[in-house]
């Protein structure tokens, strides 16, 4: 929903989670044009598909859910396998990290909340990574 959101600037409740999707997208970012192709995971996969789709990437949004603690759980794992991954000597240019943000989502959901914002601000911290928690 979030990826959708950010390419069409619309909302939309009707939202398969289960669904794995490869989106792409143009747009001016300080006044620079910017191809975006965005790999929206499922969120199902085994750690050997994981680490494929990680490999994948140049970036990475990290994303939560406030009312799901086993989602929030499993943001330290992924930043891990990041880093590790493109720390290898194998990738050309191994040295650089990846830009990752954690994004903590369903903030508006406060009645349902398993994780409070205090915990993500830690989290991102411990790691040294950009924390934003939207709805």
């Amino acid at each position: 929903a979030l990826t959708v959101r950010f390419i069409t600037r619309r909302f939309i409740g009707d939202y398969d989670p289960t669904l794995e999707m490869i989106y792409r997208h143009t747009a001016v970012i300080d006044g620079e044009m910017v191809h975006f192709e965005i790999l929206d995971t499922a969120g199902q996969e085994d750690s050997l598909q994981i680490e494929e789709k990680i490999k994948w990437g140049d970036g990475f949004a990290v994303v939560y859910s406030v009312t799901d603690r086993c989602s929030f759980d499993e943001v330290m794992r992924l930043c891990f396998l990041i880093n590790h991954l493109h720390a290898s000597p194998k990738r050309s240019g191994g040295s650089e990290q990846p830009p990752v943000v954690i994004v903590a989502n369903k903030k508006d959901l406060q009645f349902d909340r398993m994780v409070s914002t205090e915990d993500g601000e830690n989290l991102s911290k411990a790691l040294k990574l950009p924390f934003y928690e939207i709805s």
